[in-house]
């Protein structure tokens, strides 16, 4: 009938091509397509904490669990993180994971005819929060698989908005320091918001940290964007957050969803950040389980991208004898998958032979390298 109508075609262009955001693959999946018992099966692909959540979280939340017909007030957490980090409450923004806020940053600053810029092989996030404002991105290459400060600065036009950096980096692992970072906002145009997206801040060496929390002072322009997914273990209950100038902070909850953070993910986080014995734990596991997948790399005789977070890239080489020079990274990660063990690919970040490794439990790493030592040798 000529009069249906394609409703899908009501959506704006930019939207309809989206590609959606593909997450690792979760163990009921795996267990489902390949008929494997889901305890015998580890997931390195999501860099959470291989530890699970914090006892002092996992107590919060039993807790409040008669509470859950009451809408959540994201206050105590608010202030638990002024206290924190010396920062007042008005400069905090709640966010459902970190996502979230950088959702709240494109929502805020971007839309058809303006532009964001970000790395080559950066998260899958910023070109979503930019395409789905019908922005347009500005890709900027990598350089030694981390981002090029001098290229990206570059690379902002009067139409540029955003700026987004992962620091480190998701994928590749990668850092800059605070002396190469400073610089970058020191010249960055101040009508142009500069996101530092730290989810694994907490992961690297005290000493390397960049004090990215004091800059918010100095420029009105950053945005800096933490979560409680990673060491602190709360990928399950969805918690972020931002530090910003109040009035940047203002105009982000402007377009945050009332509520976006609920009752248990809210407690679980004011526990977790009282619990520094769990957090201690789990970044001295952490850089045990590094050296223990670098040893068994060398071993193996492959290549690694090195890596300041909770995961390491690992290179896949290319047999000669393939037409082309064929990647043999997605075959791998299927071998890997029969045998229990799953890991990330990249091809959708561009590299289609680097695998992404979660570090997980000393056994559970010890398998992943015993696999990828039999799937090598065929």
């Amino acid at each position: 009938m000529s009069d249906i109508i394609d409703l899908c075609e009501q959506s704006p262009a930019y939207v309809r091509a989206i590609a959606p955001y593909q997450p690792g693959k979760p163990i009921t999946e795996v267990a489902r397509e390949l008929g494997l018992d889901e305890r015998s099966i580890v997931k390195l692909a999501s860099n959470e904490n291989p530890r699970g959540i914090s006892p002092k979280a996992l107590a919060a939340v039993k807790a409040a669990l008669p509470e859950l017909g009451r809408y959540p007030d994201g206050f105590e957490l608010t202030r638990a993180l002024s206290q924190r980090l010396g920062v007042t409450m008005q400069q905090i923004v709640l966010g459902n994971g970190s996502n979230d806020v950088l959702e709240l940053a494109g929502m805020a600053f971007l839309a058809p005819g303006r532009s964001a810029v970000y790395s080559q092989h950066a998260f899958a996030v910023y070109p979503l929060a930019t395409q789905a404002r019908g922005a347009e991105s500005i890709v900027v290459p990598a350089k030694h698989f981390g981002h090029d400060l001098e290229a990206m600065l570059a690379a902002i036009r009067s139409d540029t908005r955003v700026v987004f950096i992962a620091n480190p980096n998701n994928p590749t692992g990668t850092m800059l320091t605070a002396a190469e970072l400073e610089p970058f906002l020191r010249a960055a145009p101040k009508n142009v918001v500069v996101v530092v997206d730290e989810a694994y801040n907490e992961y690297l060496v005290p000493d390397l940290r960049c004090p990215s929390i004091d800059w918010v002072g100095r420029f009105p322009n950053l945005v800096v964007t933490r979560t409680f997914s990673k060491v602190y273990g709360l990928a399950g209950l969805r918690v972020g957050y931002a530090v910003c100038h109040a009035e940047v902070a203002a105009l982000l909850n402007r377009v945050r969803q009332p509520f976006n953070v609920n009752n248990l993910a809210i407690v679980a986080a004011v526990a977790a950040l009282t619990d520094d014995d769990f957090l201690r734990e789990s970044f001295e596991l952490n850089v045990a389980g590094m050296a223990q997948l670098l040893a068994g790399f060398k071993h193996l005789g492959l290549a690694w991208i090195p890596s300041h977070a909770n995961f390491v890239t690992v290179e896949i080489p290319r047999s000669r004898g393939d037409k082309a020079g064929q990647s043999q990274a997605g075959a791998v990660f299927q071998q890997l998958l029969r045998r229990g063990v799953i890991v990330r690919p990249l091809a959708n970040y561009g590299m289609p032979d680097h695998l992404r490794v979660t570090i997980g439990l000393a056994e559970e790493n010890a398998r992943f390298l015993e696999a990828l030592q039999a799937v090598r040798k065929g």
